[in-house]
């Protein structure tokens, strides 16, 4: 099947050769648009009822969503979004991006946490957003999408089984089927590092050895699918079989070039998310080592006294 007039209603015929400069151009997909000045104007406007009351939020936090949000629009809502539809090196740098970068730090920004804070209790024996949050969270339709037996399969499959099947051929034919694998992508990040992170609440919150664990039952996936993009003798992706020659590039080269993004970003999230459990886990060490501070503090050191006078006893015993 020829593609070369293919992608967003043949748009892609005449998209000059790919620079950075030219990726970055606002691109103004409206549905990722809306979506990205939601996500700033929801979470300011929590933020913003929360101080009001005297409560006070982590700007770490804040800083960390609107990095997320940033993210996202970087790569969907620029031009990017335009040459993802004809180089395969484009749409996999959109790929990593929106699908291990920014759901990292979306979650960093803990919106759950937020949200429960800022939305309004409902008088007694009545169900307000609040509390229909709250149940979803200890649903067990949550509790089977976060536990790793599911998160980890489908992160694994939104690659093997999207790239390698007639699928993703079908998806890059159109604009919407573009934007709703890219919506796929996010979601099954989000889903993914929820609870890795275990920044907000939810059903399954392991303890940090075992989020390692699941952070690193996936990621070698991702290498090996960019390992195995690099050493293709021929194209794979009939998508990106005839790119636009106003694009001056070659397939199999940006295949190449897709597989060694797809290899080297598989690190990326490994890294910023090891550095912030072992932040976390000092911070968990640090608030129990208070709380016990402060337990001795309050019986006076009952227990250490308590243990002196056990100590004496069989002294007088031995004696």
């Amino acid at each position: 099947m020829d593609h070369s007039g293919h992608g967003m209603d043949g748009m892609n015929m005449d998209l000059p050769p790919f620079t950075l400069s030219r990726g970055l151009e606002f691109g103004g997909d409206p549905f990722f648009l809306v979506g990205c000045l939601l996500g700033l104007g929801l979470y300011g406007w929590a933020v913003v009822r929360l101080r009001r009351r005297g409560d006070t939020w982590s700007v770490g936090r804040t800083a960390a969503w609107a990095l997320g949000v940033v993210t996202v629009a970087l790569v969907m809502c620029t031009k990017l979004n335009d040459y993802g539809m004809a180089m395969f090196s484009v749409h996999m740098v959109q790929h990593m991006v929106i699908s291990m970068l920014s759901p990292i730090l979306l979650l960093l920004g803990a919106p759950v946490t937020l949200t429960l804070r800022a939305l309004p209790a409902a008088g007694r024996g009545r169900k307000g957003p609040r509390e229909l949050l709250v149940a979803l969270l200890q649903s067990r339709y949550l509790r089977i999408i976060t536990h790793p037996a599911f998160t980890i399969p489908l992160f694994i499959a939104s690659l093997y089984a999207l790239y390698f099947s007639p699928l993703f051929d079908f998806l890059m034919e159109s604009r919407a089927g573009h934007i709703g694998m890219m919506v796929h992508f996010l979601a099954v990040g989000l889903v993914f590092f929820w609870p890795i992170m275990g920044v907000d609440p939810g059903p399954h919150r392991p303890g940090h050895v075992m989020r390692i664990l699941e952070l690193f039952a996936g990621m070698p996936f991702h290498a090996f699918f960019g390992i195995a993009l690099m050493m293709a003798s021929e194209p794979m992706v009939d998508t990106f079989l005839h790119p636009p020659s106003s694009l001056g590039i070659e397939a199999l080269s940006d295949q190449s070039a897709a597989g060694g993004i797809a290899w080297a970003f598989s690190e990326i999230p490994s890294v910023v998310v090891l550095i912030a459990l072992v932040f976390q886990w000092h911070k968990s060490e640090e608030r129990q080592s208070r709380r016990a501070d402060r337990a001795a503090d309050r019986n006076g050191d009952k227990d250490l006294a308590e243990y002196n006078a056990y100590l004496a006893s069989l002294h007088a015993r031995s004696r």
